[in-house]
């Protein structure tokens, strides 16, 4: 294997959601998650401010309520499925649970942003925020 740094992340904030139960959240954000506030510390205010109401914007997120040492599950919890290799799913069950959402911007206050299409647990640490680029956008 080869030689890999240990990374240092430092949360930039929390999510604030009314999911807190991991077995009724919606497994994607677009399957009835309700909109959520992206609560972000002081320290990176200034580069909060070109993001509006209506981007569109990939969040990332450390799962960590993750189970690491899961290397094979069923896809979407569905035991009728096959056990496949957790790089080929989207589980939040893997060595590094980072999570990558799509979300949108519903508006912007402060130190605040409430999205939608967001699947994140309450108190989940946001890593960080990058715009979509392309035909997305």
């Amino acid at each position: 294997m080869p030689d890999v740094s240990e990374p240092l992340l430092r949360p930039i904030g929390r999510v604030s959601s009314a999911l807190v139960d991991p077995a009724t959240a919606p497994k994607q954000g677009d399957e009835g998650a309700p909109d959520a506030w992206l609560e972000f510390v002081p320290e990176v205010a200034d580069g909060l401010r070109d993001l509006a109401a209506g981007d569109r914007v990939l969040l990332l997120t450390w799962l960590d309520r993750a189970d690491r040492a899961t290397l094979v599950v069923h896809p979407r919890d569905d035991l009728t499925r096959p056990p496949t290799g957790v790089f080929a799913t989207r589980s939040a069950d893997r060595p590094n649970p980072i999570g990558l959402h799509l979300v949108d911007i519903v508006a912007v206050e402060g130190l605040r942003v409430l999205v939608r299409n967001l699947e994140a647990l309450d108190a989940t640490p946001i890593l960080d925020v990058k715009p979509v680029l392309g035909p997305e956008r």
